[in-house]
């Protein structure tokens, strides 16, 4: 007799077996690949959603691998619902042009965003104010402290049944971060270098958490790397949704010395913050040297 097909989602691998997550009752299994799958050069993600056959008590087949809506490199995800940035202007500091390229990386992969304003704890309210007027007409904010558990709640409803990658240099407190979420997930934290001021990297290959609040979030580095050689000029200006590239004289106008650049009038009136244009320059001036 056929076994009936289900549906699940990739969390985890080891090596050639996979551990997926039924979609209707959670059941974890741990399935193997048919051959066909390696002969064609088709490996699954985490993230995919699959068709698996029931073999026996918590084992199964991959029958087949469902269209991805999206798919992240490096982590290499699928199927991933929203970015969450976490950044920090203590303990680390995170300058704001770094910020600016996560933000410019994952608006490049088309992902909603989701910026959170760690360690709050450690701050005024006049650099919390600041922090917000640059960034809160873009991206939703979450003010959060893991320590002091501030935010926590907040957080988790952004989260609530989506796929979510963290983002963010490290020693920010995404570990932490999450361990407030759901105490079971017992994430390692890297204890912050004081010399360096730089977080030790404690995560390693992506594996898919399930948070009992509901959702999913992606146990990884993140973005692995900051590089954005791969973007060209034309598509930074694009990247930065503030800009309003439509109106400027020159339809290729890359707002740098063009007359008649809207952009920049933007930049004067304050319509667009100093730092962002300052970033903008910044990576268009990494790519044209590229």
């Amino acid at each position: 007799m056929k076994s009936e097909r289900k549906f699940a989602r990739v969390v985890k691998f080891y090596s050639n077996l996979l551990v997926v997550e039924d979609l209707e009752s959670g059941e974890r299994l741990l399935c193997k690949l048919r051959g066909k799958f390696k002969k064609q050069g088709i490996r699954p993600i985490v993230g995919d959603i699959v068709e698996y056959s029931h073999i026996v008590q918590n084992e199964g087949v991959i029958e087949n691998i469902l269209n991805r809506n999206n798919e992240l490199k490096k982590p290499n995800v699928a199927n991933v619902d929203q970015v969450v940035i976490v950044t920090t202007l203590e303990k680390p500091q995170v300058p704001y042009d770094i910020l600016d390229r996560f933000i410019v990386l994952v608006e490049y992969e088309n992902l909603p965003i989701v910026i959170v304003l760690n360690k709050v704890d450690l701050l005024s309210q006049e650099r919390i104010s600041e922090f917000e007027s640059i960034y809160s007409k873009l991206y939703p904010i979450v003010k959060t402290s893991a320590l002091q558990k501030i935010g926590v709640d907040e957080l988790k409803d952004k989260l609530h049944g989506k796929v979510s990658v963290f983002a963010g240099m490290s020693g920010v407190g995404k570990s932490s971060l999450l361990n407030a979420i759901d105490e079971n997930l017992k994430l390692r934290t890297g204890e912050i270098s004081e010399k360096l001021e730089r977080g030790k990297h404690t995560t390693t290959a992506a594996e898919l958490l399930r948070i009992s609040s509901g959702g999913w979030v992606v146990d990884t580095p993140g973005f692995a790397s900051l590089e954005i050689s791969h973007i060209q000029p034309i598509e930074l200006r694009d990247l930065f949704v503030e800009f309003d590239n439509e109106k400027c004289f020159f339809p290729d106008c890359l707002h740098v010395d063009e007359p008649e650049c809207h952009v920049k009038r933007l930049v004067e009136k304050g319509k667009i913050p100093e730092s962002r244009y300052e970033s903008y320059l910044k990576f268009l001036a990494e790519l044209e040297e590229h």
